[in-house]
């Protein structure tokens, strides 16, 4: 029974970080193409 409890636990806890991992997936690909606009408005002050 105390075997079954503890894997449960375990199941629990990647079901959490399984959701955390990808609601920050989601962010991803919004930060960047905001590091892709920085660094290219970054050059373009550069050489102006």
């Amino acid at each position: 029974m105390l075997e079954l409890t503890k894997i449960e636990a375990e199941i629990v806890k990647m079901l959490a970080e399984t959701s955390k991992i990808n609601r920050e997936a989601r962010w991803y690909p919004l930060f960047a193409a905001a590091a892709l606009i920085g660094a290219g408005a970054a050059l373009a002050k550069l050489f102006m």
